[in-house]
């Protein structure tokens, strides 16, 4: 690995009078700086579900447009699980930046050219730089934050691909305006992703350790229930995936449950612009701010999901991850069916509120369920089905779908993956549950 991309070293720890102060400062600092860095991400990773509706104009087919935008889940899926076990190795002050950097550059390049087979190529580059964003972001929130806040923090933190995939549809019209056509979808947002990744570097720092402070373990008193010898040793990554990822049969269990969660997510949020467009008459601002409802409603959705997950269910994530996705059934049904423009609005902003939540919570479980060191693995591991499963065939398989068997087959297919998620989180109904500890930790 590059030296620039090691964890950085332990230094001398703080006196302690400074060890509160200086842990306080940095918890924010850093969390502003993953939240920022990764909502920056899906500027360049969202830009093309935009792009479509101009795209198409230009003569592409939604089948094309399906068999590029499927090239980011293919790579991101892979990128996700092998760069997340890089990561548990790196620095993720230099990792994320990377990352964003190079996937602003290829962003660079897809105005260019009209070859369906260049913009694989270069959809597939996007994909792999993309995965580089998640993994630090979980080993991070690992390292700064404790077991019994997570399921909050996380819930913020998650946030911000809403936010990025929310705003992005304004970005994307005032690049249109800057730069005259549509080219300016890709241009701005690759622009800004330079400039974020850049000042990530500045911002954001590695482990608590490395500016001279204790484990968060040490810092909270919150020690998780996984099984380590030495929380803060670096393990291999063979180590990582044969002992603590792929022997975990809950990671397998939320990973096939990920493959749906994301086939419903990307097949909903992926094709808004479009189906709303044919279908239900809509012009390009009311399908972008439709769009940007989505994004917006999970906001509160993902936080108060998170803060269930932790205060009523003491960790357990399945329930309330099933309770949301059966909500999200009932919402695809209604996106389905109204013609009424309030309806469908209500609709989408309903899937947002409610899909992020199992999105986040999958998240979550796979940190719960290693040791922190471990943790851009099984994240990676969760994310390379959801991605390669899930993102995949809402583009390819929705886009073919819609083709031949009209819209109606595409929503069949959305139902389905409702049915098949919520199975599949049944499995992880007790897992991490911390209800005797925290009756424990209340009574003392």
């Amino acid at each position: 690995m590059f030296d620039v991309l090691k964890p950085a070293p332990h230094i001398q720890r703080l006196p302690e009078d400074q060890i509160d102060r200086q842990y306080k400062r940095y918890r924010i600092q850093v969390f502003i700086s993953i939240y920022v860095g990764y909502m920056i991400y899906y500027f360049v990773r969202s830009n093309f579900a935009l792009a479509k509706t101009y795209l198409i104009q230009e003569g592409f087919t939604k089948t094309e447009l399906g068999f590029v935008a499927s090239a980011l889940g293919l790579a991101y899926g892979i990128s996700k699980f092998v760069m997340g076990n890089v990561s548990d190795r790196a620095n993720p002050r230099y990792f994320l930046a990377l990352g964003l950097i190079t996937s602003g550059v290829v962003n660079l390049f897809f105005p260019i050219t009209s070859s369906i087979t260049l913009m694989f190529i270069l959809m597939l580059l996007n994909g792999w730089f993309q995965g580089m964003g998640w993994p630090p972001c979980g080993r991070t929130m690992t390292h700064w934050f404790s077991d019994r806040e997570r399921g909050v923090k996380m819930s913020i933190w998650n946030t911000a691909h809403n936010v990025g995939g929310g705003t992005i549809a304004v970005i994307a019209m005032v690049g249109v305006s800057i730069f005259g056509n549509w080219k300016g979808v890709f241009y701005l947002p690759a622009i800004i992703a330079i400039v974020g990744g850049i000042l990530f570097i500045i911002f954001a720092r590695d482990m608590p350790q490395s500016v001279g402070l204790p484990p968060i373990e040490e810092y909270k008193n919150d020690y998780p229930d996984v099984n380590v010898d030495d929380r803060e040793r670096q393990m291999t990554g063979k180590e990582i995936l044969f002992k603590y990822v792929l022997n975990n049969k809950f990671l397998w269990y939320i990973a096939i449950a990920n493959i749906f969660v994301y086939l419903v997510r990307y097949g909903v949020i992926n094709w808004v612009p479009t189906y709303l467009k044919e279908v239900r008459n809509f012009d390009t601002r009311s399908s972008s701010i439709a769009f940007a409802l989505f994004e917006y409603a999970a906001i509160p959705g993902t936080i108060i999901v998170g803060w269930i997950s932790d205060k009523v269910f003491h960790g357990r994530r399945a329930p309330i991850g099933i309770i949301c996705m059966i909500g999200v059934t009932i919402a695809v049904f209604v996106y389905w069916k109204s013609s009424n423009p309030i309806a469908i609005n209500c609709a989408l902003a309903s899937i947002g509120a409610l899909i992020y939540g199992p999105v986040m919570l999958i998240g979550v479980s796979a940190l719960d369920l290693v040791p922190k060191n471990a943790s851009g693995t099984a994240a990676g591991f969760t994310g390379l089905f959801g991605y390669m499963g899930g993102e995949v065939l809402a583009e390819v398989a929705m886009g073919s779908i819609v083709d031949k068997f009209s819209w109606n087959g595409g929503f069949i297919l959305l139902m389905v993956s409702c049915i098949l998620s919520i199975i599949f989180l049944s499995f992880t109904w007790n897992v991490h549950d911390r209800s005797t500890d925290d009756k424990q930790t209340a009574a003392s």
